[in-house]
């Protein structure tokens, strides 16, 4: 059988949304937080791909972060026709991928939670922290999702050197 399905990846500070039944939107997360949202009526979703909670600096990383990442993609949701208040959102990552300081991860799904929250949008499922990145998928027709977990990657161990021989006298060193 021969797949119909189409596939837009969503990149970091990209959207996409579609009604198309045969549509799939995929995208890989670490410590980045993808929102699916759905609305059930109007049978559309959308996906979006946050690089970090808030902040400054370029256009394409203005649409990367936070509360514009979040706008951009609701209303593309209601120009292809969804109803704000039909909005549901699934949500995924938020890694904690490097050990460090401040957790970005941690951070990123706070902001999500209680952009939602404030937005009065419903939760209806989450998988968000750990240690470990994820590949989502998301059909924006039904509403489906699904997230695979990535092998955590584990820093190899430097290898131990090589015993140097001592130099003969006839060895030349160059410097």
């Amino acid at each position: 059988m021969i797949s119909r399905e189409k596939t837009q990846h969503v990149a970091q500070g990209e959207f996409g949304v579609s009604a198309d039944p045969d549509m799939l939107l995929t995208t890989i997360l670490g410590s980045c937080v993808s929102v699916c949202l759905w609305d059930n009526q109007a049978r559309l979703g959308g996906m979006n791909h946050i690089l970090l909670p808030g902040g400054g600096g370029t256009d394409l990383y203005e649409a990367a972060v936070g509360a514009n990442a979040m706008e951009l993609l609701i209303n593309g949701m209601l120009k292809a026709g969804a109803r704000r208040d039909s909005l549901e959102a699934k949500i995924f990552g938020g890694a904690r991928m490097i050990a460090a300081r401040s957790d970005i991860g941690a951070r990123n799904g706070a902001f999500v939670t209680e952009f939602l929250e404030r937005e009065n949008i419903p939760l209806m499922g989450q998988s968000l922290g750990g240690t470990q990145g994820r590949r989502v998928q998301f059909w924006p027709e039904s509403g489906r999702a699904r997230q695979m977990l990535i092998a955590k990657f584990e820093e190899p161990a430097a290898p131990t050197p090589a015993p140097v021989p001592a130099a003969a006298e006839d060895d030349l060193e160059l410097f």
